[in-house]
């Protein structure tokens, strides 16, 4: 009668965490803008800064373009850096070392700039995407309150989605990548939503490794 009792229970709380992940999701969508609103953006330009370890900086820039075009620059001391995805294939040019031929990506860089290239975010339309939400609980960010939201992408790659418990807005994303062989984890806190078109993006992100 027990073990009946405990496979009942993790039954309904699997089924809860299931159902909980997707009103979350809903209304996070709801609380930016609504669906239509989100996909009548065709294209987005995102600039910000980098600060290296040693003290140097450099502007950065991310322009996407639906359904899965995106351009990634960084710009240092006069030289430009291209990183860029056409939805099919990819390539950079990094002119560091004189270089200034365009290359093929390397499979971490290509894997790495088509997560980039999701114009909406892994939360929208996560199933199509062939990703795999589950509610992971609630946490906190900083003293304030937030669901976390488990992301696991179709290619196995797992994200944690902090949400505003109030707002249904991510205010943290923590995300594992390989680089060079070597697993980075990156810490992303994000704020000071403001509207564009309708659609409530952050101003403010800053990323850490």
């Amino acid at each position: 009668m027990r073990s009946a009792s405990v496979a009942l229970a993790i039954l309904l709380t699997t089924s809860l965490s299931a159902q909980t992940a997707d009103e979350i999701i809903a209304k996070y969508v709801q609380t930016v803008g609504g669906m239509e609103r989100i996909q009548a953006v065709k294209s987005l330009r995102r600039t910000g800064k980098f600060t290296g370890g040693s003290g140097f900086e450099a502007v950065v820039s991310q322009e996407n373009k639906r359904p899965s075009f995106v351009r990634e620059e960084f710009r240092l001391q006069g030289l430009i850096g291209i990183t860029a995805y056409d939805g099919k294939t990819g390539w950079k040019i990094e002119p560091w070392d004189g270089k200034k031929d365009i290359e093929a990506l390397g499979e971490e860089e290509l894997k790495g700039i088509i997560e980039d290239s999701d114009f909406d975010g892994p939360l929208v339309n996560y199933r199509e995407k062939g990703n795999k939400v589950e509610f992971a609980g609630m946490d906190q960010v900083d003293g304030t309150e937030a669901y976390k939201l488990k992301i696991t992408l179709a290619d196995g790659d797992v994200r944690n989605y902090y949400l505003d418990a109030d707002y249904y807005v991510p205010i943290k994303i923590e995300t594992k990548r390989m680089i060079r062989g070597a697993e980075r984890e990156y810490e992303t806190v994000l704020g000071d939503y403001k509207q564009v078109n309708g659609w409530y993006l952050p101003f403010s992100s800053t990323s850490n490794v």
